[in-house]
């Protein structure tokens, strides 16, 4: 466990030997879900770490904390408490917001390059300057029913989630992985990674980024969330997945670690 400044206890995983590769789990999701593509890093040569954010998997659930100033505070302490230094920083779907605030609210002297699979930056809801969002009145309404039944909406999400190539067996176990985690924070966490607006600070990255994202990504639709967020990182690469859904890792998991071992030892 790593505690945060604010008394959190964060539990944290690796794998492997060499520089280190930090991965970021999507929201609901804990360091468990990226067991596929950590081996694959370790068996390259590369340290492979994660850990549960709070709120989630087997790190303290408290109370609050679940905006990205306090997230990305965490993700700084995490690489401070292990010296990671020269970091491969990869974050998935709302992880997204925790490592570009992380960069531009602490600085890139640990990080040198940063994959983004699947984000929900630059901004998710509707707002006058940003007309093609999701409306408010349509998060409030999912986040109602996340409220009222999580587990039936597990159930409904995760074939959209992950395609068709997984099994059933995969996807509850993603499942699995997601009740681990406490309503609260979600929910918190979802109107944080929802309502804010990363433009300026993708904007502002000065780091080798990497995009990836499905094509058919139903959760974070690709027009919206990694189109842009390429178009607005200076020298960013967007590879796109043609017809693969928002869970590239239960839906491409040995193309996505490929590529990200690539983009690791700096391809």
């Amino acid at each position: 466990m790593i505690r945060t400044s604010d008394d959190v206890r964060l539990f944290h995983r690796a794998l492997g030997a060499g520089p280190p590769v930090l991965f970021l789990a999507s929201w609901s999701l804990p360091s468990d879900s990226w067991g596929q593509p950590m081996l694959a890093m370790a068996e390259a040569g590369l340290r492979a770490v994660a850990y549960d954010r709070r709120g989630h998997g087997r790190s303290d659930h408290p109370p609050g904390g679940y905006d990205y100033d306090r997230l990305a505070d965490d993700l700084a302490e995490v690489m401070a408490a292990l010296d990671l230094r020269e970091v491969t920083l990869v974050a998935m779907s709302g992880a997204a917001g925790e490592a570009v605030r992380c960069l531009t609210r602490h600085g890139a002297a640990r990080v040198a390059r940063l994959a983004l699979i699947g984000p929900t930056t630059p901004l998710l809801q509707q707002a006058p300057d940003n007309p093609d969002g999701i409306p408010a009145a349509a998060l409030d309404a999912l986040r109602a029913e996340l409220r009222a039944d999580f587990p039936a909406w597990l159930a409904a999400n995760a074939r959209p989630f992950g395609g068709p190539k997984p099994s059933e067996a995969m996807l509850d176990w993603i499942r699995g992985l997601a009740l681990q985690a406490s309503l609260p924070g979600l929910l918190a966490f979802h109107r944080a990674l929802a309502g804010t607006d990363f433009r300026a600070e993708l904007a502002a990255l000065r780091l080798p980024v990497l995009v990836i994202q499905g094509s058919a990504d139903e959760t974070c639709p690709i027009d919206l969330t990694g189109r842009r967020s390429a178009a607005l990182i200076p020298g960013a690469r967007l590879q796109e997945y043609a017809g693969a859904p928002h869970g590239l890792i239960v839906s491409d998991p040995v193309r996505l670690a490929t590529d990200l071992v690539a983009f690791a030892r700096g391809a």
